[in-house]
């Protein structure tokens, strides 16, 4: 008789819990979760969700037209890429050399409306070995422009507005500054002294008078489409030497200016390679 009261009772008890938890579970549905944590953050995705896209913040839209591009940090104009910048046909228009991050090895800016390079556009930047302005506006270099360069060896700056080059790097093996306006007196006469591994110069289409000093280490020479009148045996050999020979120098242009080389046969005596240009 006991164990038969006992377990009714037990019955009425099991009964009487599972009917407060199930109410409990239901207010915890319908109340906790929404006025809850949770029920904020479910909110806050549903308004997210709903926001109109103009609304949206987006990372990558364009700058307003009228910004300058000075006001940008240059990895938002450019691409920086490890140790290269790449910064061609910025727009909103690139009028100065952009702030290079530090250890940048290559610099791409070309076909902007840069006008000037001054004195300390490249002086924290010791690192760099390739800079390349093609298609500005450059009109004007600073004479110490370069002069931290230490490990510069390839410097493009052509299809610009020089009138005359500033003093180079040393270690330089190349220089393009074809289609600008340097005249004779806009280079210096040691210019290209001191470059002793300078293998590639491209002079073409300037206003140049005369052949300038070339180096020995010098194998492709352009300089057509000038104004050069003249060669003497000096400008590729030497008077004093008969037997010297150059025979690095492999490729030499001077078609388009007004110098007849047939003029002048001693002054190829030299080379092993006469230059390209007119002879009659």
């Amino acid at each position: 008789m006991k164990a038969l009261l006992f377990t009714c009772l037990l019955v009425l008890w099991l009964t009487a819990a599972s009917a407060r938890r199930s109410n409990g579970e239901s207010r915890l549905r319908t109340g906790s979760l929404q006025n809850g944590y949770v029920g904020e953050f479910l909110k806050s995705r549903r308004a997210r969700r709903a926001l109109p896209a103009a609304d949206e913040p987006d990372a990558t839209a364009a700058p307003k037209e009228g910004n300058d591009a000075a006001d940008l940090p240059t990895c938002l104009l450019c691409v920086c890429l490890s140790g290269s910048v790449y910064c061609e046909e910025v727009s909103p228009d690139m009028t100065t050399v952009p702030l290079l991050p530090k250890e940048t090895a290559y610099l791409y800016a070309r076909f902007n409306k840069i006008k000037k390079i001054g004195r300390n556009d490249f002086g924290d930047t010791v690192t760099l070995k390739r800079i390349d302005l093609t298609g500005n506006m450059i009109s004007d270099i600073d004479d110490a422009a370069f002069s931290k360069l230490t490990l510069l060896e390839e410097l493009s700056l052509a299809e610009n507005r020089l009138v005359k080059l500033p003093a180079l790097p040393a270690k330089l093996t190349s220089l393009n500054a074809n289609h600008n306006l340097l005249k004779t007196k806009g280079v210096k006469a040691n210019a290209f002294k001191k470059l002793t591994s300078l293998a590639n110069l491209y002079l073409a289409n300037n206003q140049l008078e005369a052949v300038p000093f070339i180096p020995e280490s010098v194998r492709i020479l352009h300089l057509q489409d000038n104004n050069i009148t003249e060669v003497n045996t000096d400008t590729f050999c030497k008077s004093d030497n008969s037997y010297y020979l150059r025979l690095s120098l492999s490729e030499v242009r001077m078609d388009g200016n007004p110098v007849v080389l047939s003029k002048y046969p001693d002054s190829f005596t030299c080379m092993k390679v006469l230059p390209v240009g007119r002879y009659r």
